[in-house]
């Protein structure tokens, strides 16, 4: 029985946020990818296009997530489906620290508005 321990996360860090990766092919998944992310106060990401269908669970915090320009704040225990082909941006107006659980599949890539193309490591 594959068991991933907190303490064989990879750690990442982009744009301000934390990633903090468990479920990749070195721990074993091979179709799927799923990371934590913290993202810090004051934060605000740059919207992004992603190449594969995303889910955002917010674990704990408050954040304003904008997608395709539509923007809703959302709570601990809310569900952000980001379809693939969406523009995604992140901001935490709070005074604390949000953190997520974000599954995906095998290749997400994500272009940048600049059109540079990302291929995060947490989500090899």
């Amino acid at each position: 029985m594959p068991v991933v321990r907190s303490s064989d996360g990879t750690t990442h860090e982009i744009h301000g946020a934390r990633f903090v990766s468990y479920a990749n092919s070195r721990t074993g998944s091979r179709e799927l990818r799923a990371w934590r992310g913290e993202i810090p106060a004051g934060t605000k990401a740059p919207a992004h296009t992603v190449s594969r269908e995303e889910v955002f669970h917010l674990l704990t915090g408050e954040l304003l997530i904008t997608l395709d320009g539509r923007t809703e704040r959302v709570t601990a225990g809310d569900t952000v489906i980001v379809t693939a082909g969406a523009t995604f941006a992140v901001e935490n107006p709070a005074d604390r620290t949000a953190a997520s659980w974000v599954t995906t599949t095998v290749g997400l890539t994500a272009e940048m508005a600049d059109g540079t193309r990302l291929a995060p490591p947490w989500a090899d």
